[in-house]
């Protein structure tokens, strides 16, 4: 009689967990680049309405 496999093997499931270690290691750096962006275009578009609302204002 045949022994059924049941689970993964530590080999397989330490694989798996290095290839998401490195993608992770590749996204963070993306994801806070793209978080800098996004926080410097809500900043100009801030001061842009500020100088606009002061504008409309001394009208």
């Amino acid at each position: 009689m045949k022994k059924i496999q049941k689970g993964f093997t530590l080999i397989e499931l330490m694989i798996v967990v290095a290839i998401i270690g490195i993608l992770a290691a590749i996204a963070i750096p993306q994801f806070n680049e793209y978080r800098a962006k996004a926080n410097d275009t809500s900043a100009v578009a801030d001061a842009k309405n500020g100088i606009t609302a002061i504008i409309s204002s001394l009208r």
